[in-house]
């Protein structure tokens, strides 16, 4: 790690140099890649949501265990963010993709479980895109939507349950409504 990174891996810790310095880490990508893990474990969680969105864009393998390790951190955009560093593909411009199989019960767990409304908000929006191919995402949504105690949490997942307009979306786009059902 050099000299540079270092220096905007503490200047994502100052809130008028944060945008800057998370600028010219997601253009070195790869580059700080050892930066970027590193950030993960720094004691201000500001800087290690600012190392979750660029590891959101630019994951490899060896930064998913510490994003991991992150999900139980006590502040909730921490929690947020290294969830969706881990599950959101839209984002990514690499080849490191974790599994949905590792990172869906995951985040299905933290949908149902999370105290935070603003972990549980984007575990619900994380999930939904896989509610047609994988079988923990729909009861996690459905219960989501009928017992979530905010109400942002309870219409996203209606967004993704039968019924919802993304689910009909998503449909529409794997197939015949028989195909559907198997998959329930």
């Amino acid at each position: 790690m050099t000299d540079t990174h270092r220096q905007w891996v503490e200047e994502l810790g100052v809130k008028h140099r944060a945008k800057a310095a998370q600028r010219s880490l997601m253009v070195a990508g790869a580059l700080a890649s050892t930066a970027l893990r590193e950030g993960l474990h720094h004691p201000d969680p500001t800087v290690r949501v600012g190392y979750c969105v660029i590891l959101d864009h630019h994951l490899d393998t060896e930064a998913i265990p510490d994003l991991l390790a992150n999900l139980d951190h006590p502040h909730e955009k921490v929690r947020a963010w290294a969830l969706h560093a881990l599950a959101c593909d839209r984002c990514k411009e690499g080849t490191c993709r974790p599994g949905e199989d590792d990172v869906i019960p995951v985040a299905a767990k933290m949908l149902i479980e999370d105290e935070s409304r603003w972990v549980r908000q984007m575990a619900a929006g994380l999930l939904g895109p896989s509610v047609l191919r994988h079988p923990a995402v729909l009861p996690a949504l459905q219960h989501a939507h009928t017992h979530d105690p905010h109400p942002v949490v309870r219409k996203i997942a209606s967004w993704y349950i039968p019924g919802g307009p993304i689910y009909k979306r998503l449909a529409k786009l794997v197939g015949s409504p028989n195909r559907i059902r198997r998959q329930q």
